[in-house]
């Protein structure tokens, strides 16, 4: 009895115990829920600091990119290059520098057109060049092949005189003829002129009066 008695008692304490230690859990947080919610905390605080600073350092970056990219635009086109002798070199402003970049690039374009126009011309005349040597080359091979053929050609004082006498005599109806002195009678004189004193019959007129009066001073 005394056995059963003090085991008993032992199990009313280790009871009593069991009690009081559920009491105090259940009125108790639980620490491993608060160390997992301690260490997640600076985590995410320490994430949104890096995405944070990324932002921050992209950003300036785009910024440092936009300013150099003015920066060379005001450099390189001429118009942007703006001195003041009191203050010296003054910012332009972003919009300035656009504008005279815009108005830089249309002006480089239409310069590039005329070039482009000009080539063309100067090939055109290199291509006439040539045929006006390949020409000469044939006449030249020619006369050197048969050089008798040109002792009884006219000479260019005598087709300079035929010339000269043919347009004296038509600068002399064309005087008598046409008044200048406004656009609009110049105008409207210089068509009937033509109908009159440049037909065929009348042009041959004169050839023939020119080249009898050279006759005569030649023999």
């Amino acid at each position: 009895s005394a056995l059963f008695a003090e085991n008993a008692r032992k199990g009313s304490i280790v009871s009593r115990a069991n009690s009081i230690g559920s009491t105090s859990a259940s009125s108790v947080p639980n620490t491993d829920d608060e160390d997992s919610d301690y260490q997640q905390e600076p985590y995410k605080e320490s994430y949104k600091d890096r995405r944070r600073r990324a932002h921050t350092q992209a950003e300036q970056k785009r910024r440092d990119a936009i300013k150099k990219g003015y920066d060379d635009l005001q450099a390189i086109v001429p118009t942007c290059e703006q001195q003041d002798f009191c203050i010296g070199s003054q910012k332009l402003s972003k919009a300035i520098v656009l504008q005279k970049t815009i108005d830089y690039i249309q002006f480089l374009h239409k310069e590039k057109k005329k070039q482009e126009e000009e080539v063309s011309t100067l090939r055109k005349d290199v291509m006439a060049l040539k045929i006006m040597k390949v020409n000469y080359e044939q006449i030249v091979k020619a006369h050197q092949d048969n050089p008798s053929e040109g002792k009884d050609r006219v000479s260019d004082e005598i087709k300079f005189n035929v010339f000269q006498g043919i347009m004296d005599s038509l600068f002399q109806s064309f005087n008598a003829s046409i008044s200048v002195t406004s656009f609009q009678e110049l105008s409207a004189c210089v068509f009937s002129w033509i109908e009159e004193h440049c037909k065929p019959q009348t042009l041959r007129d004169i050839v023939v009066g020119v080249l009898h009066h050279l006759k005569s001073q030649l023999y």
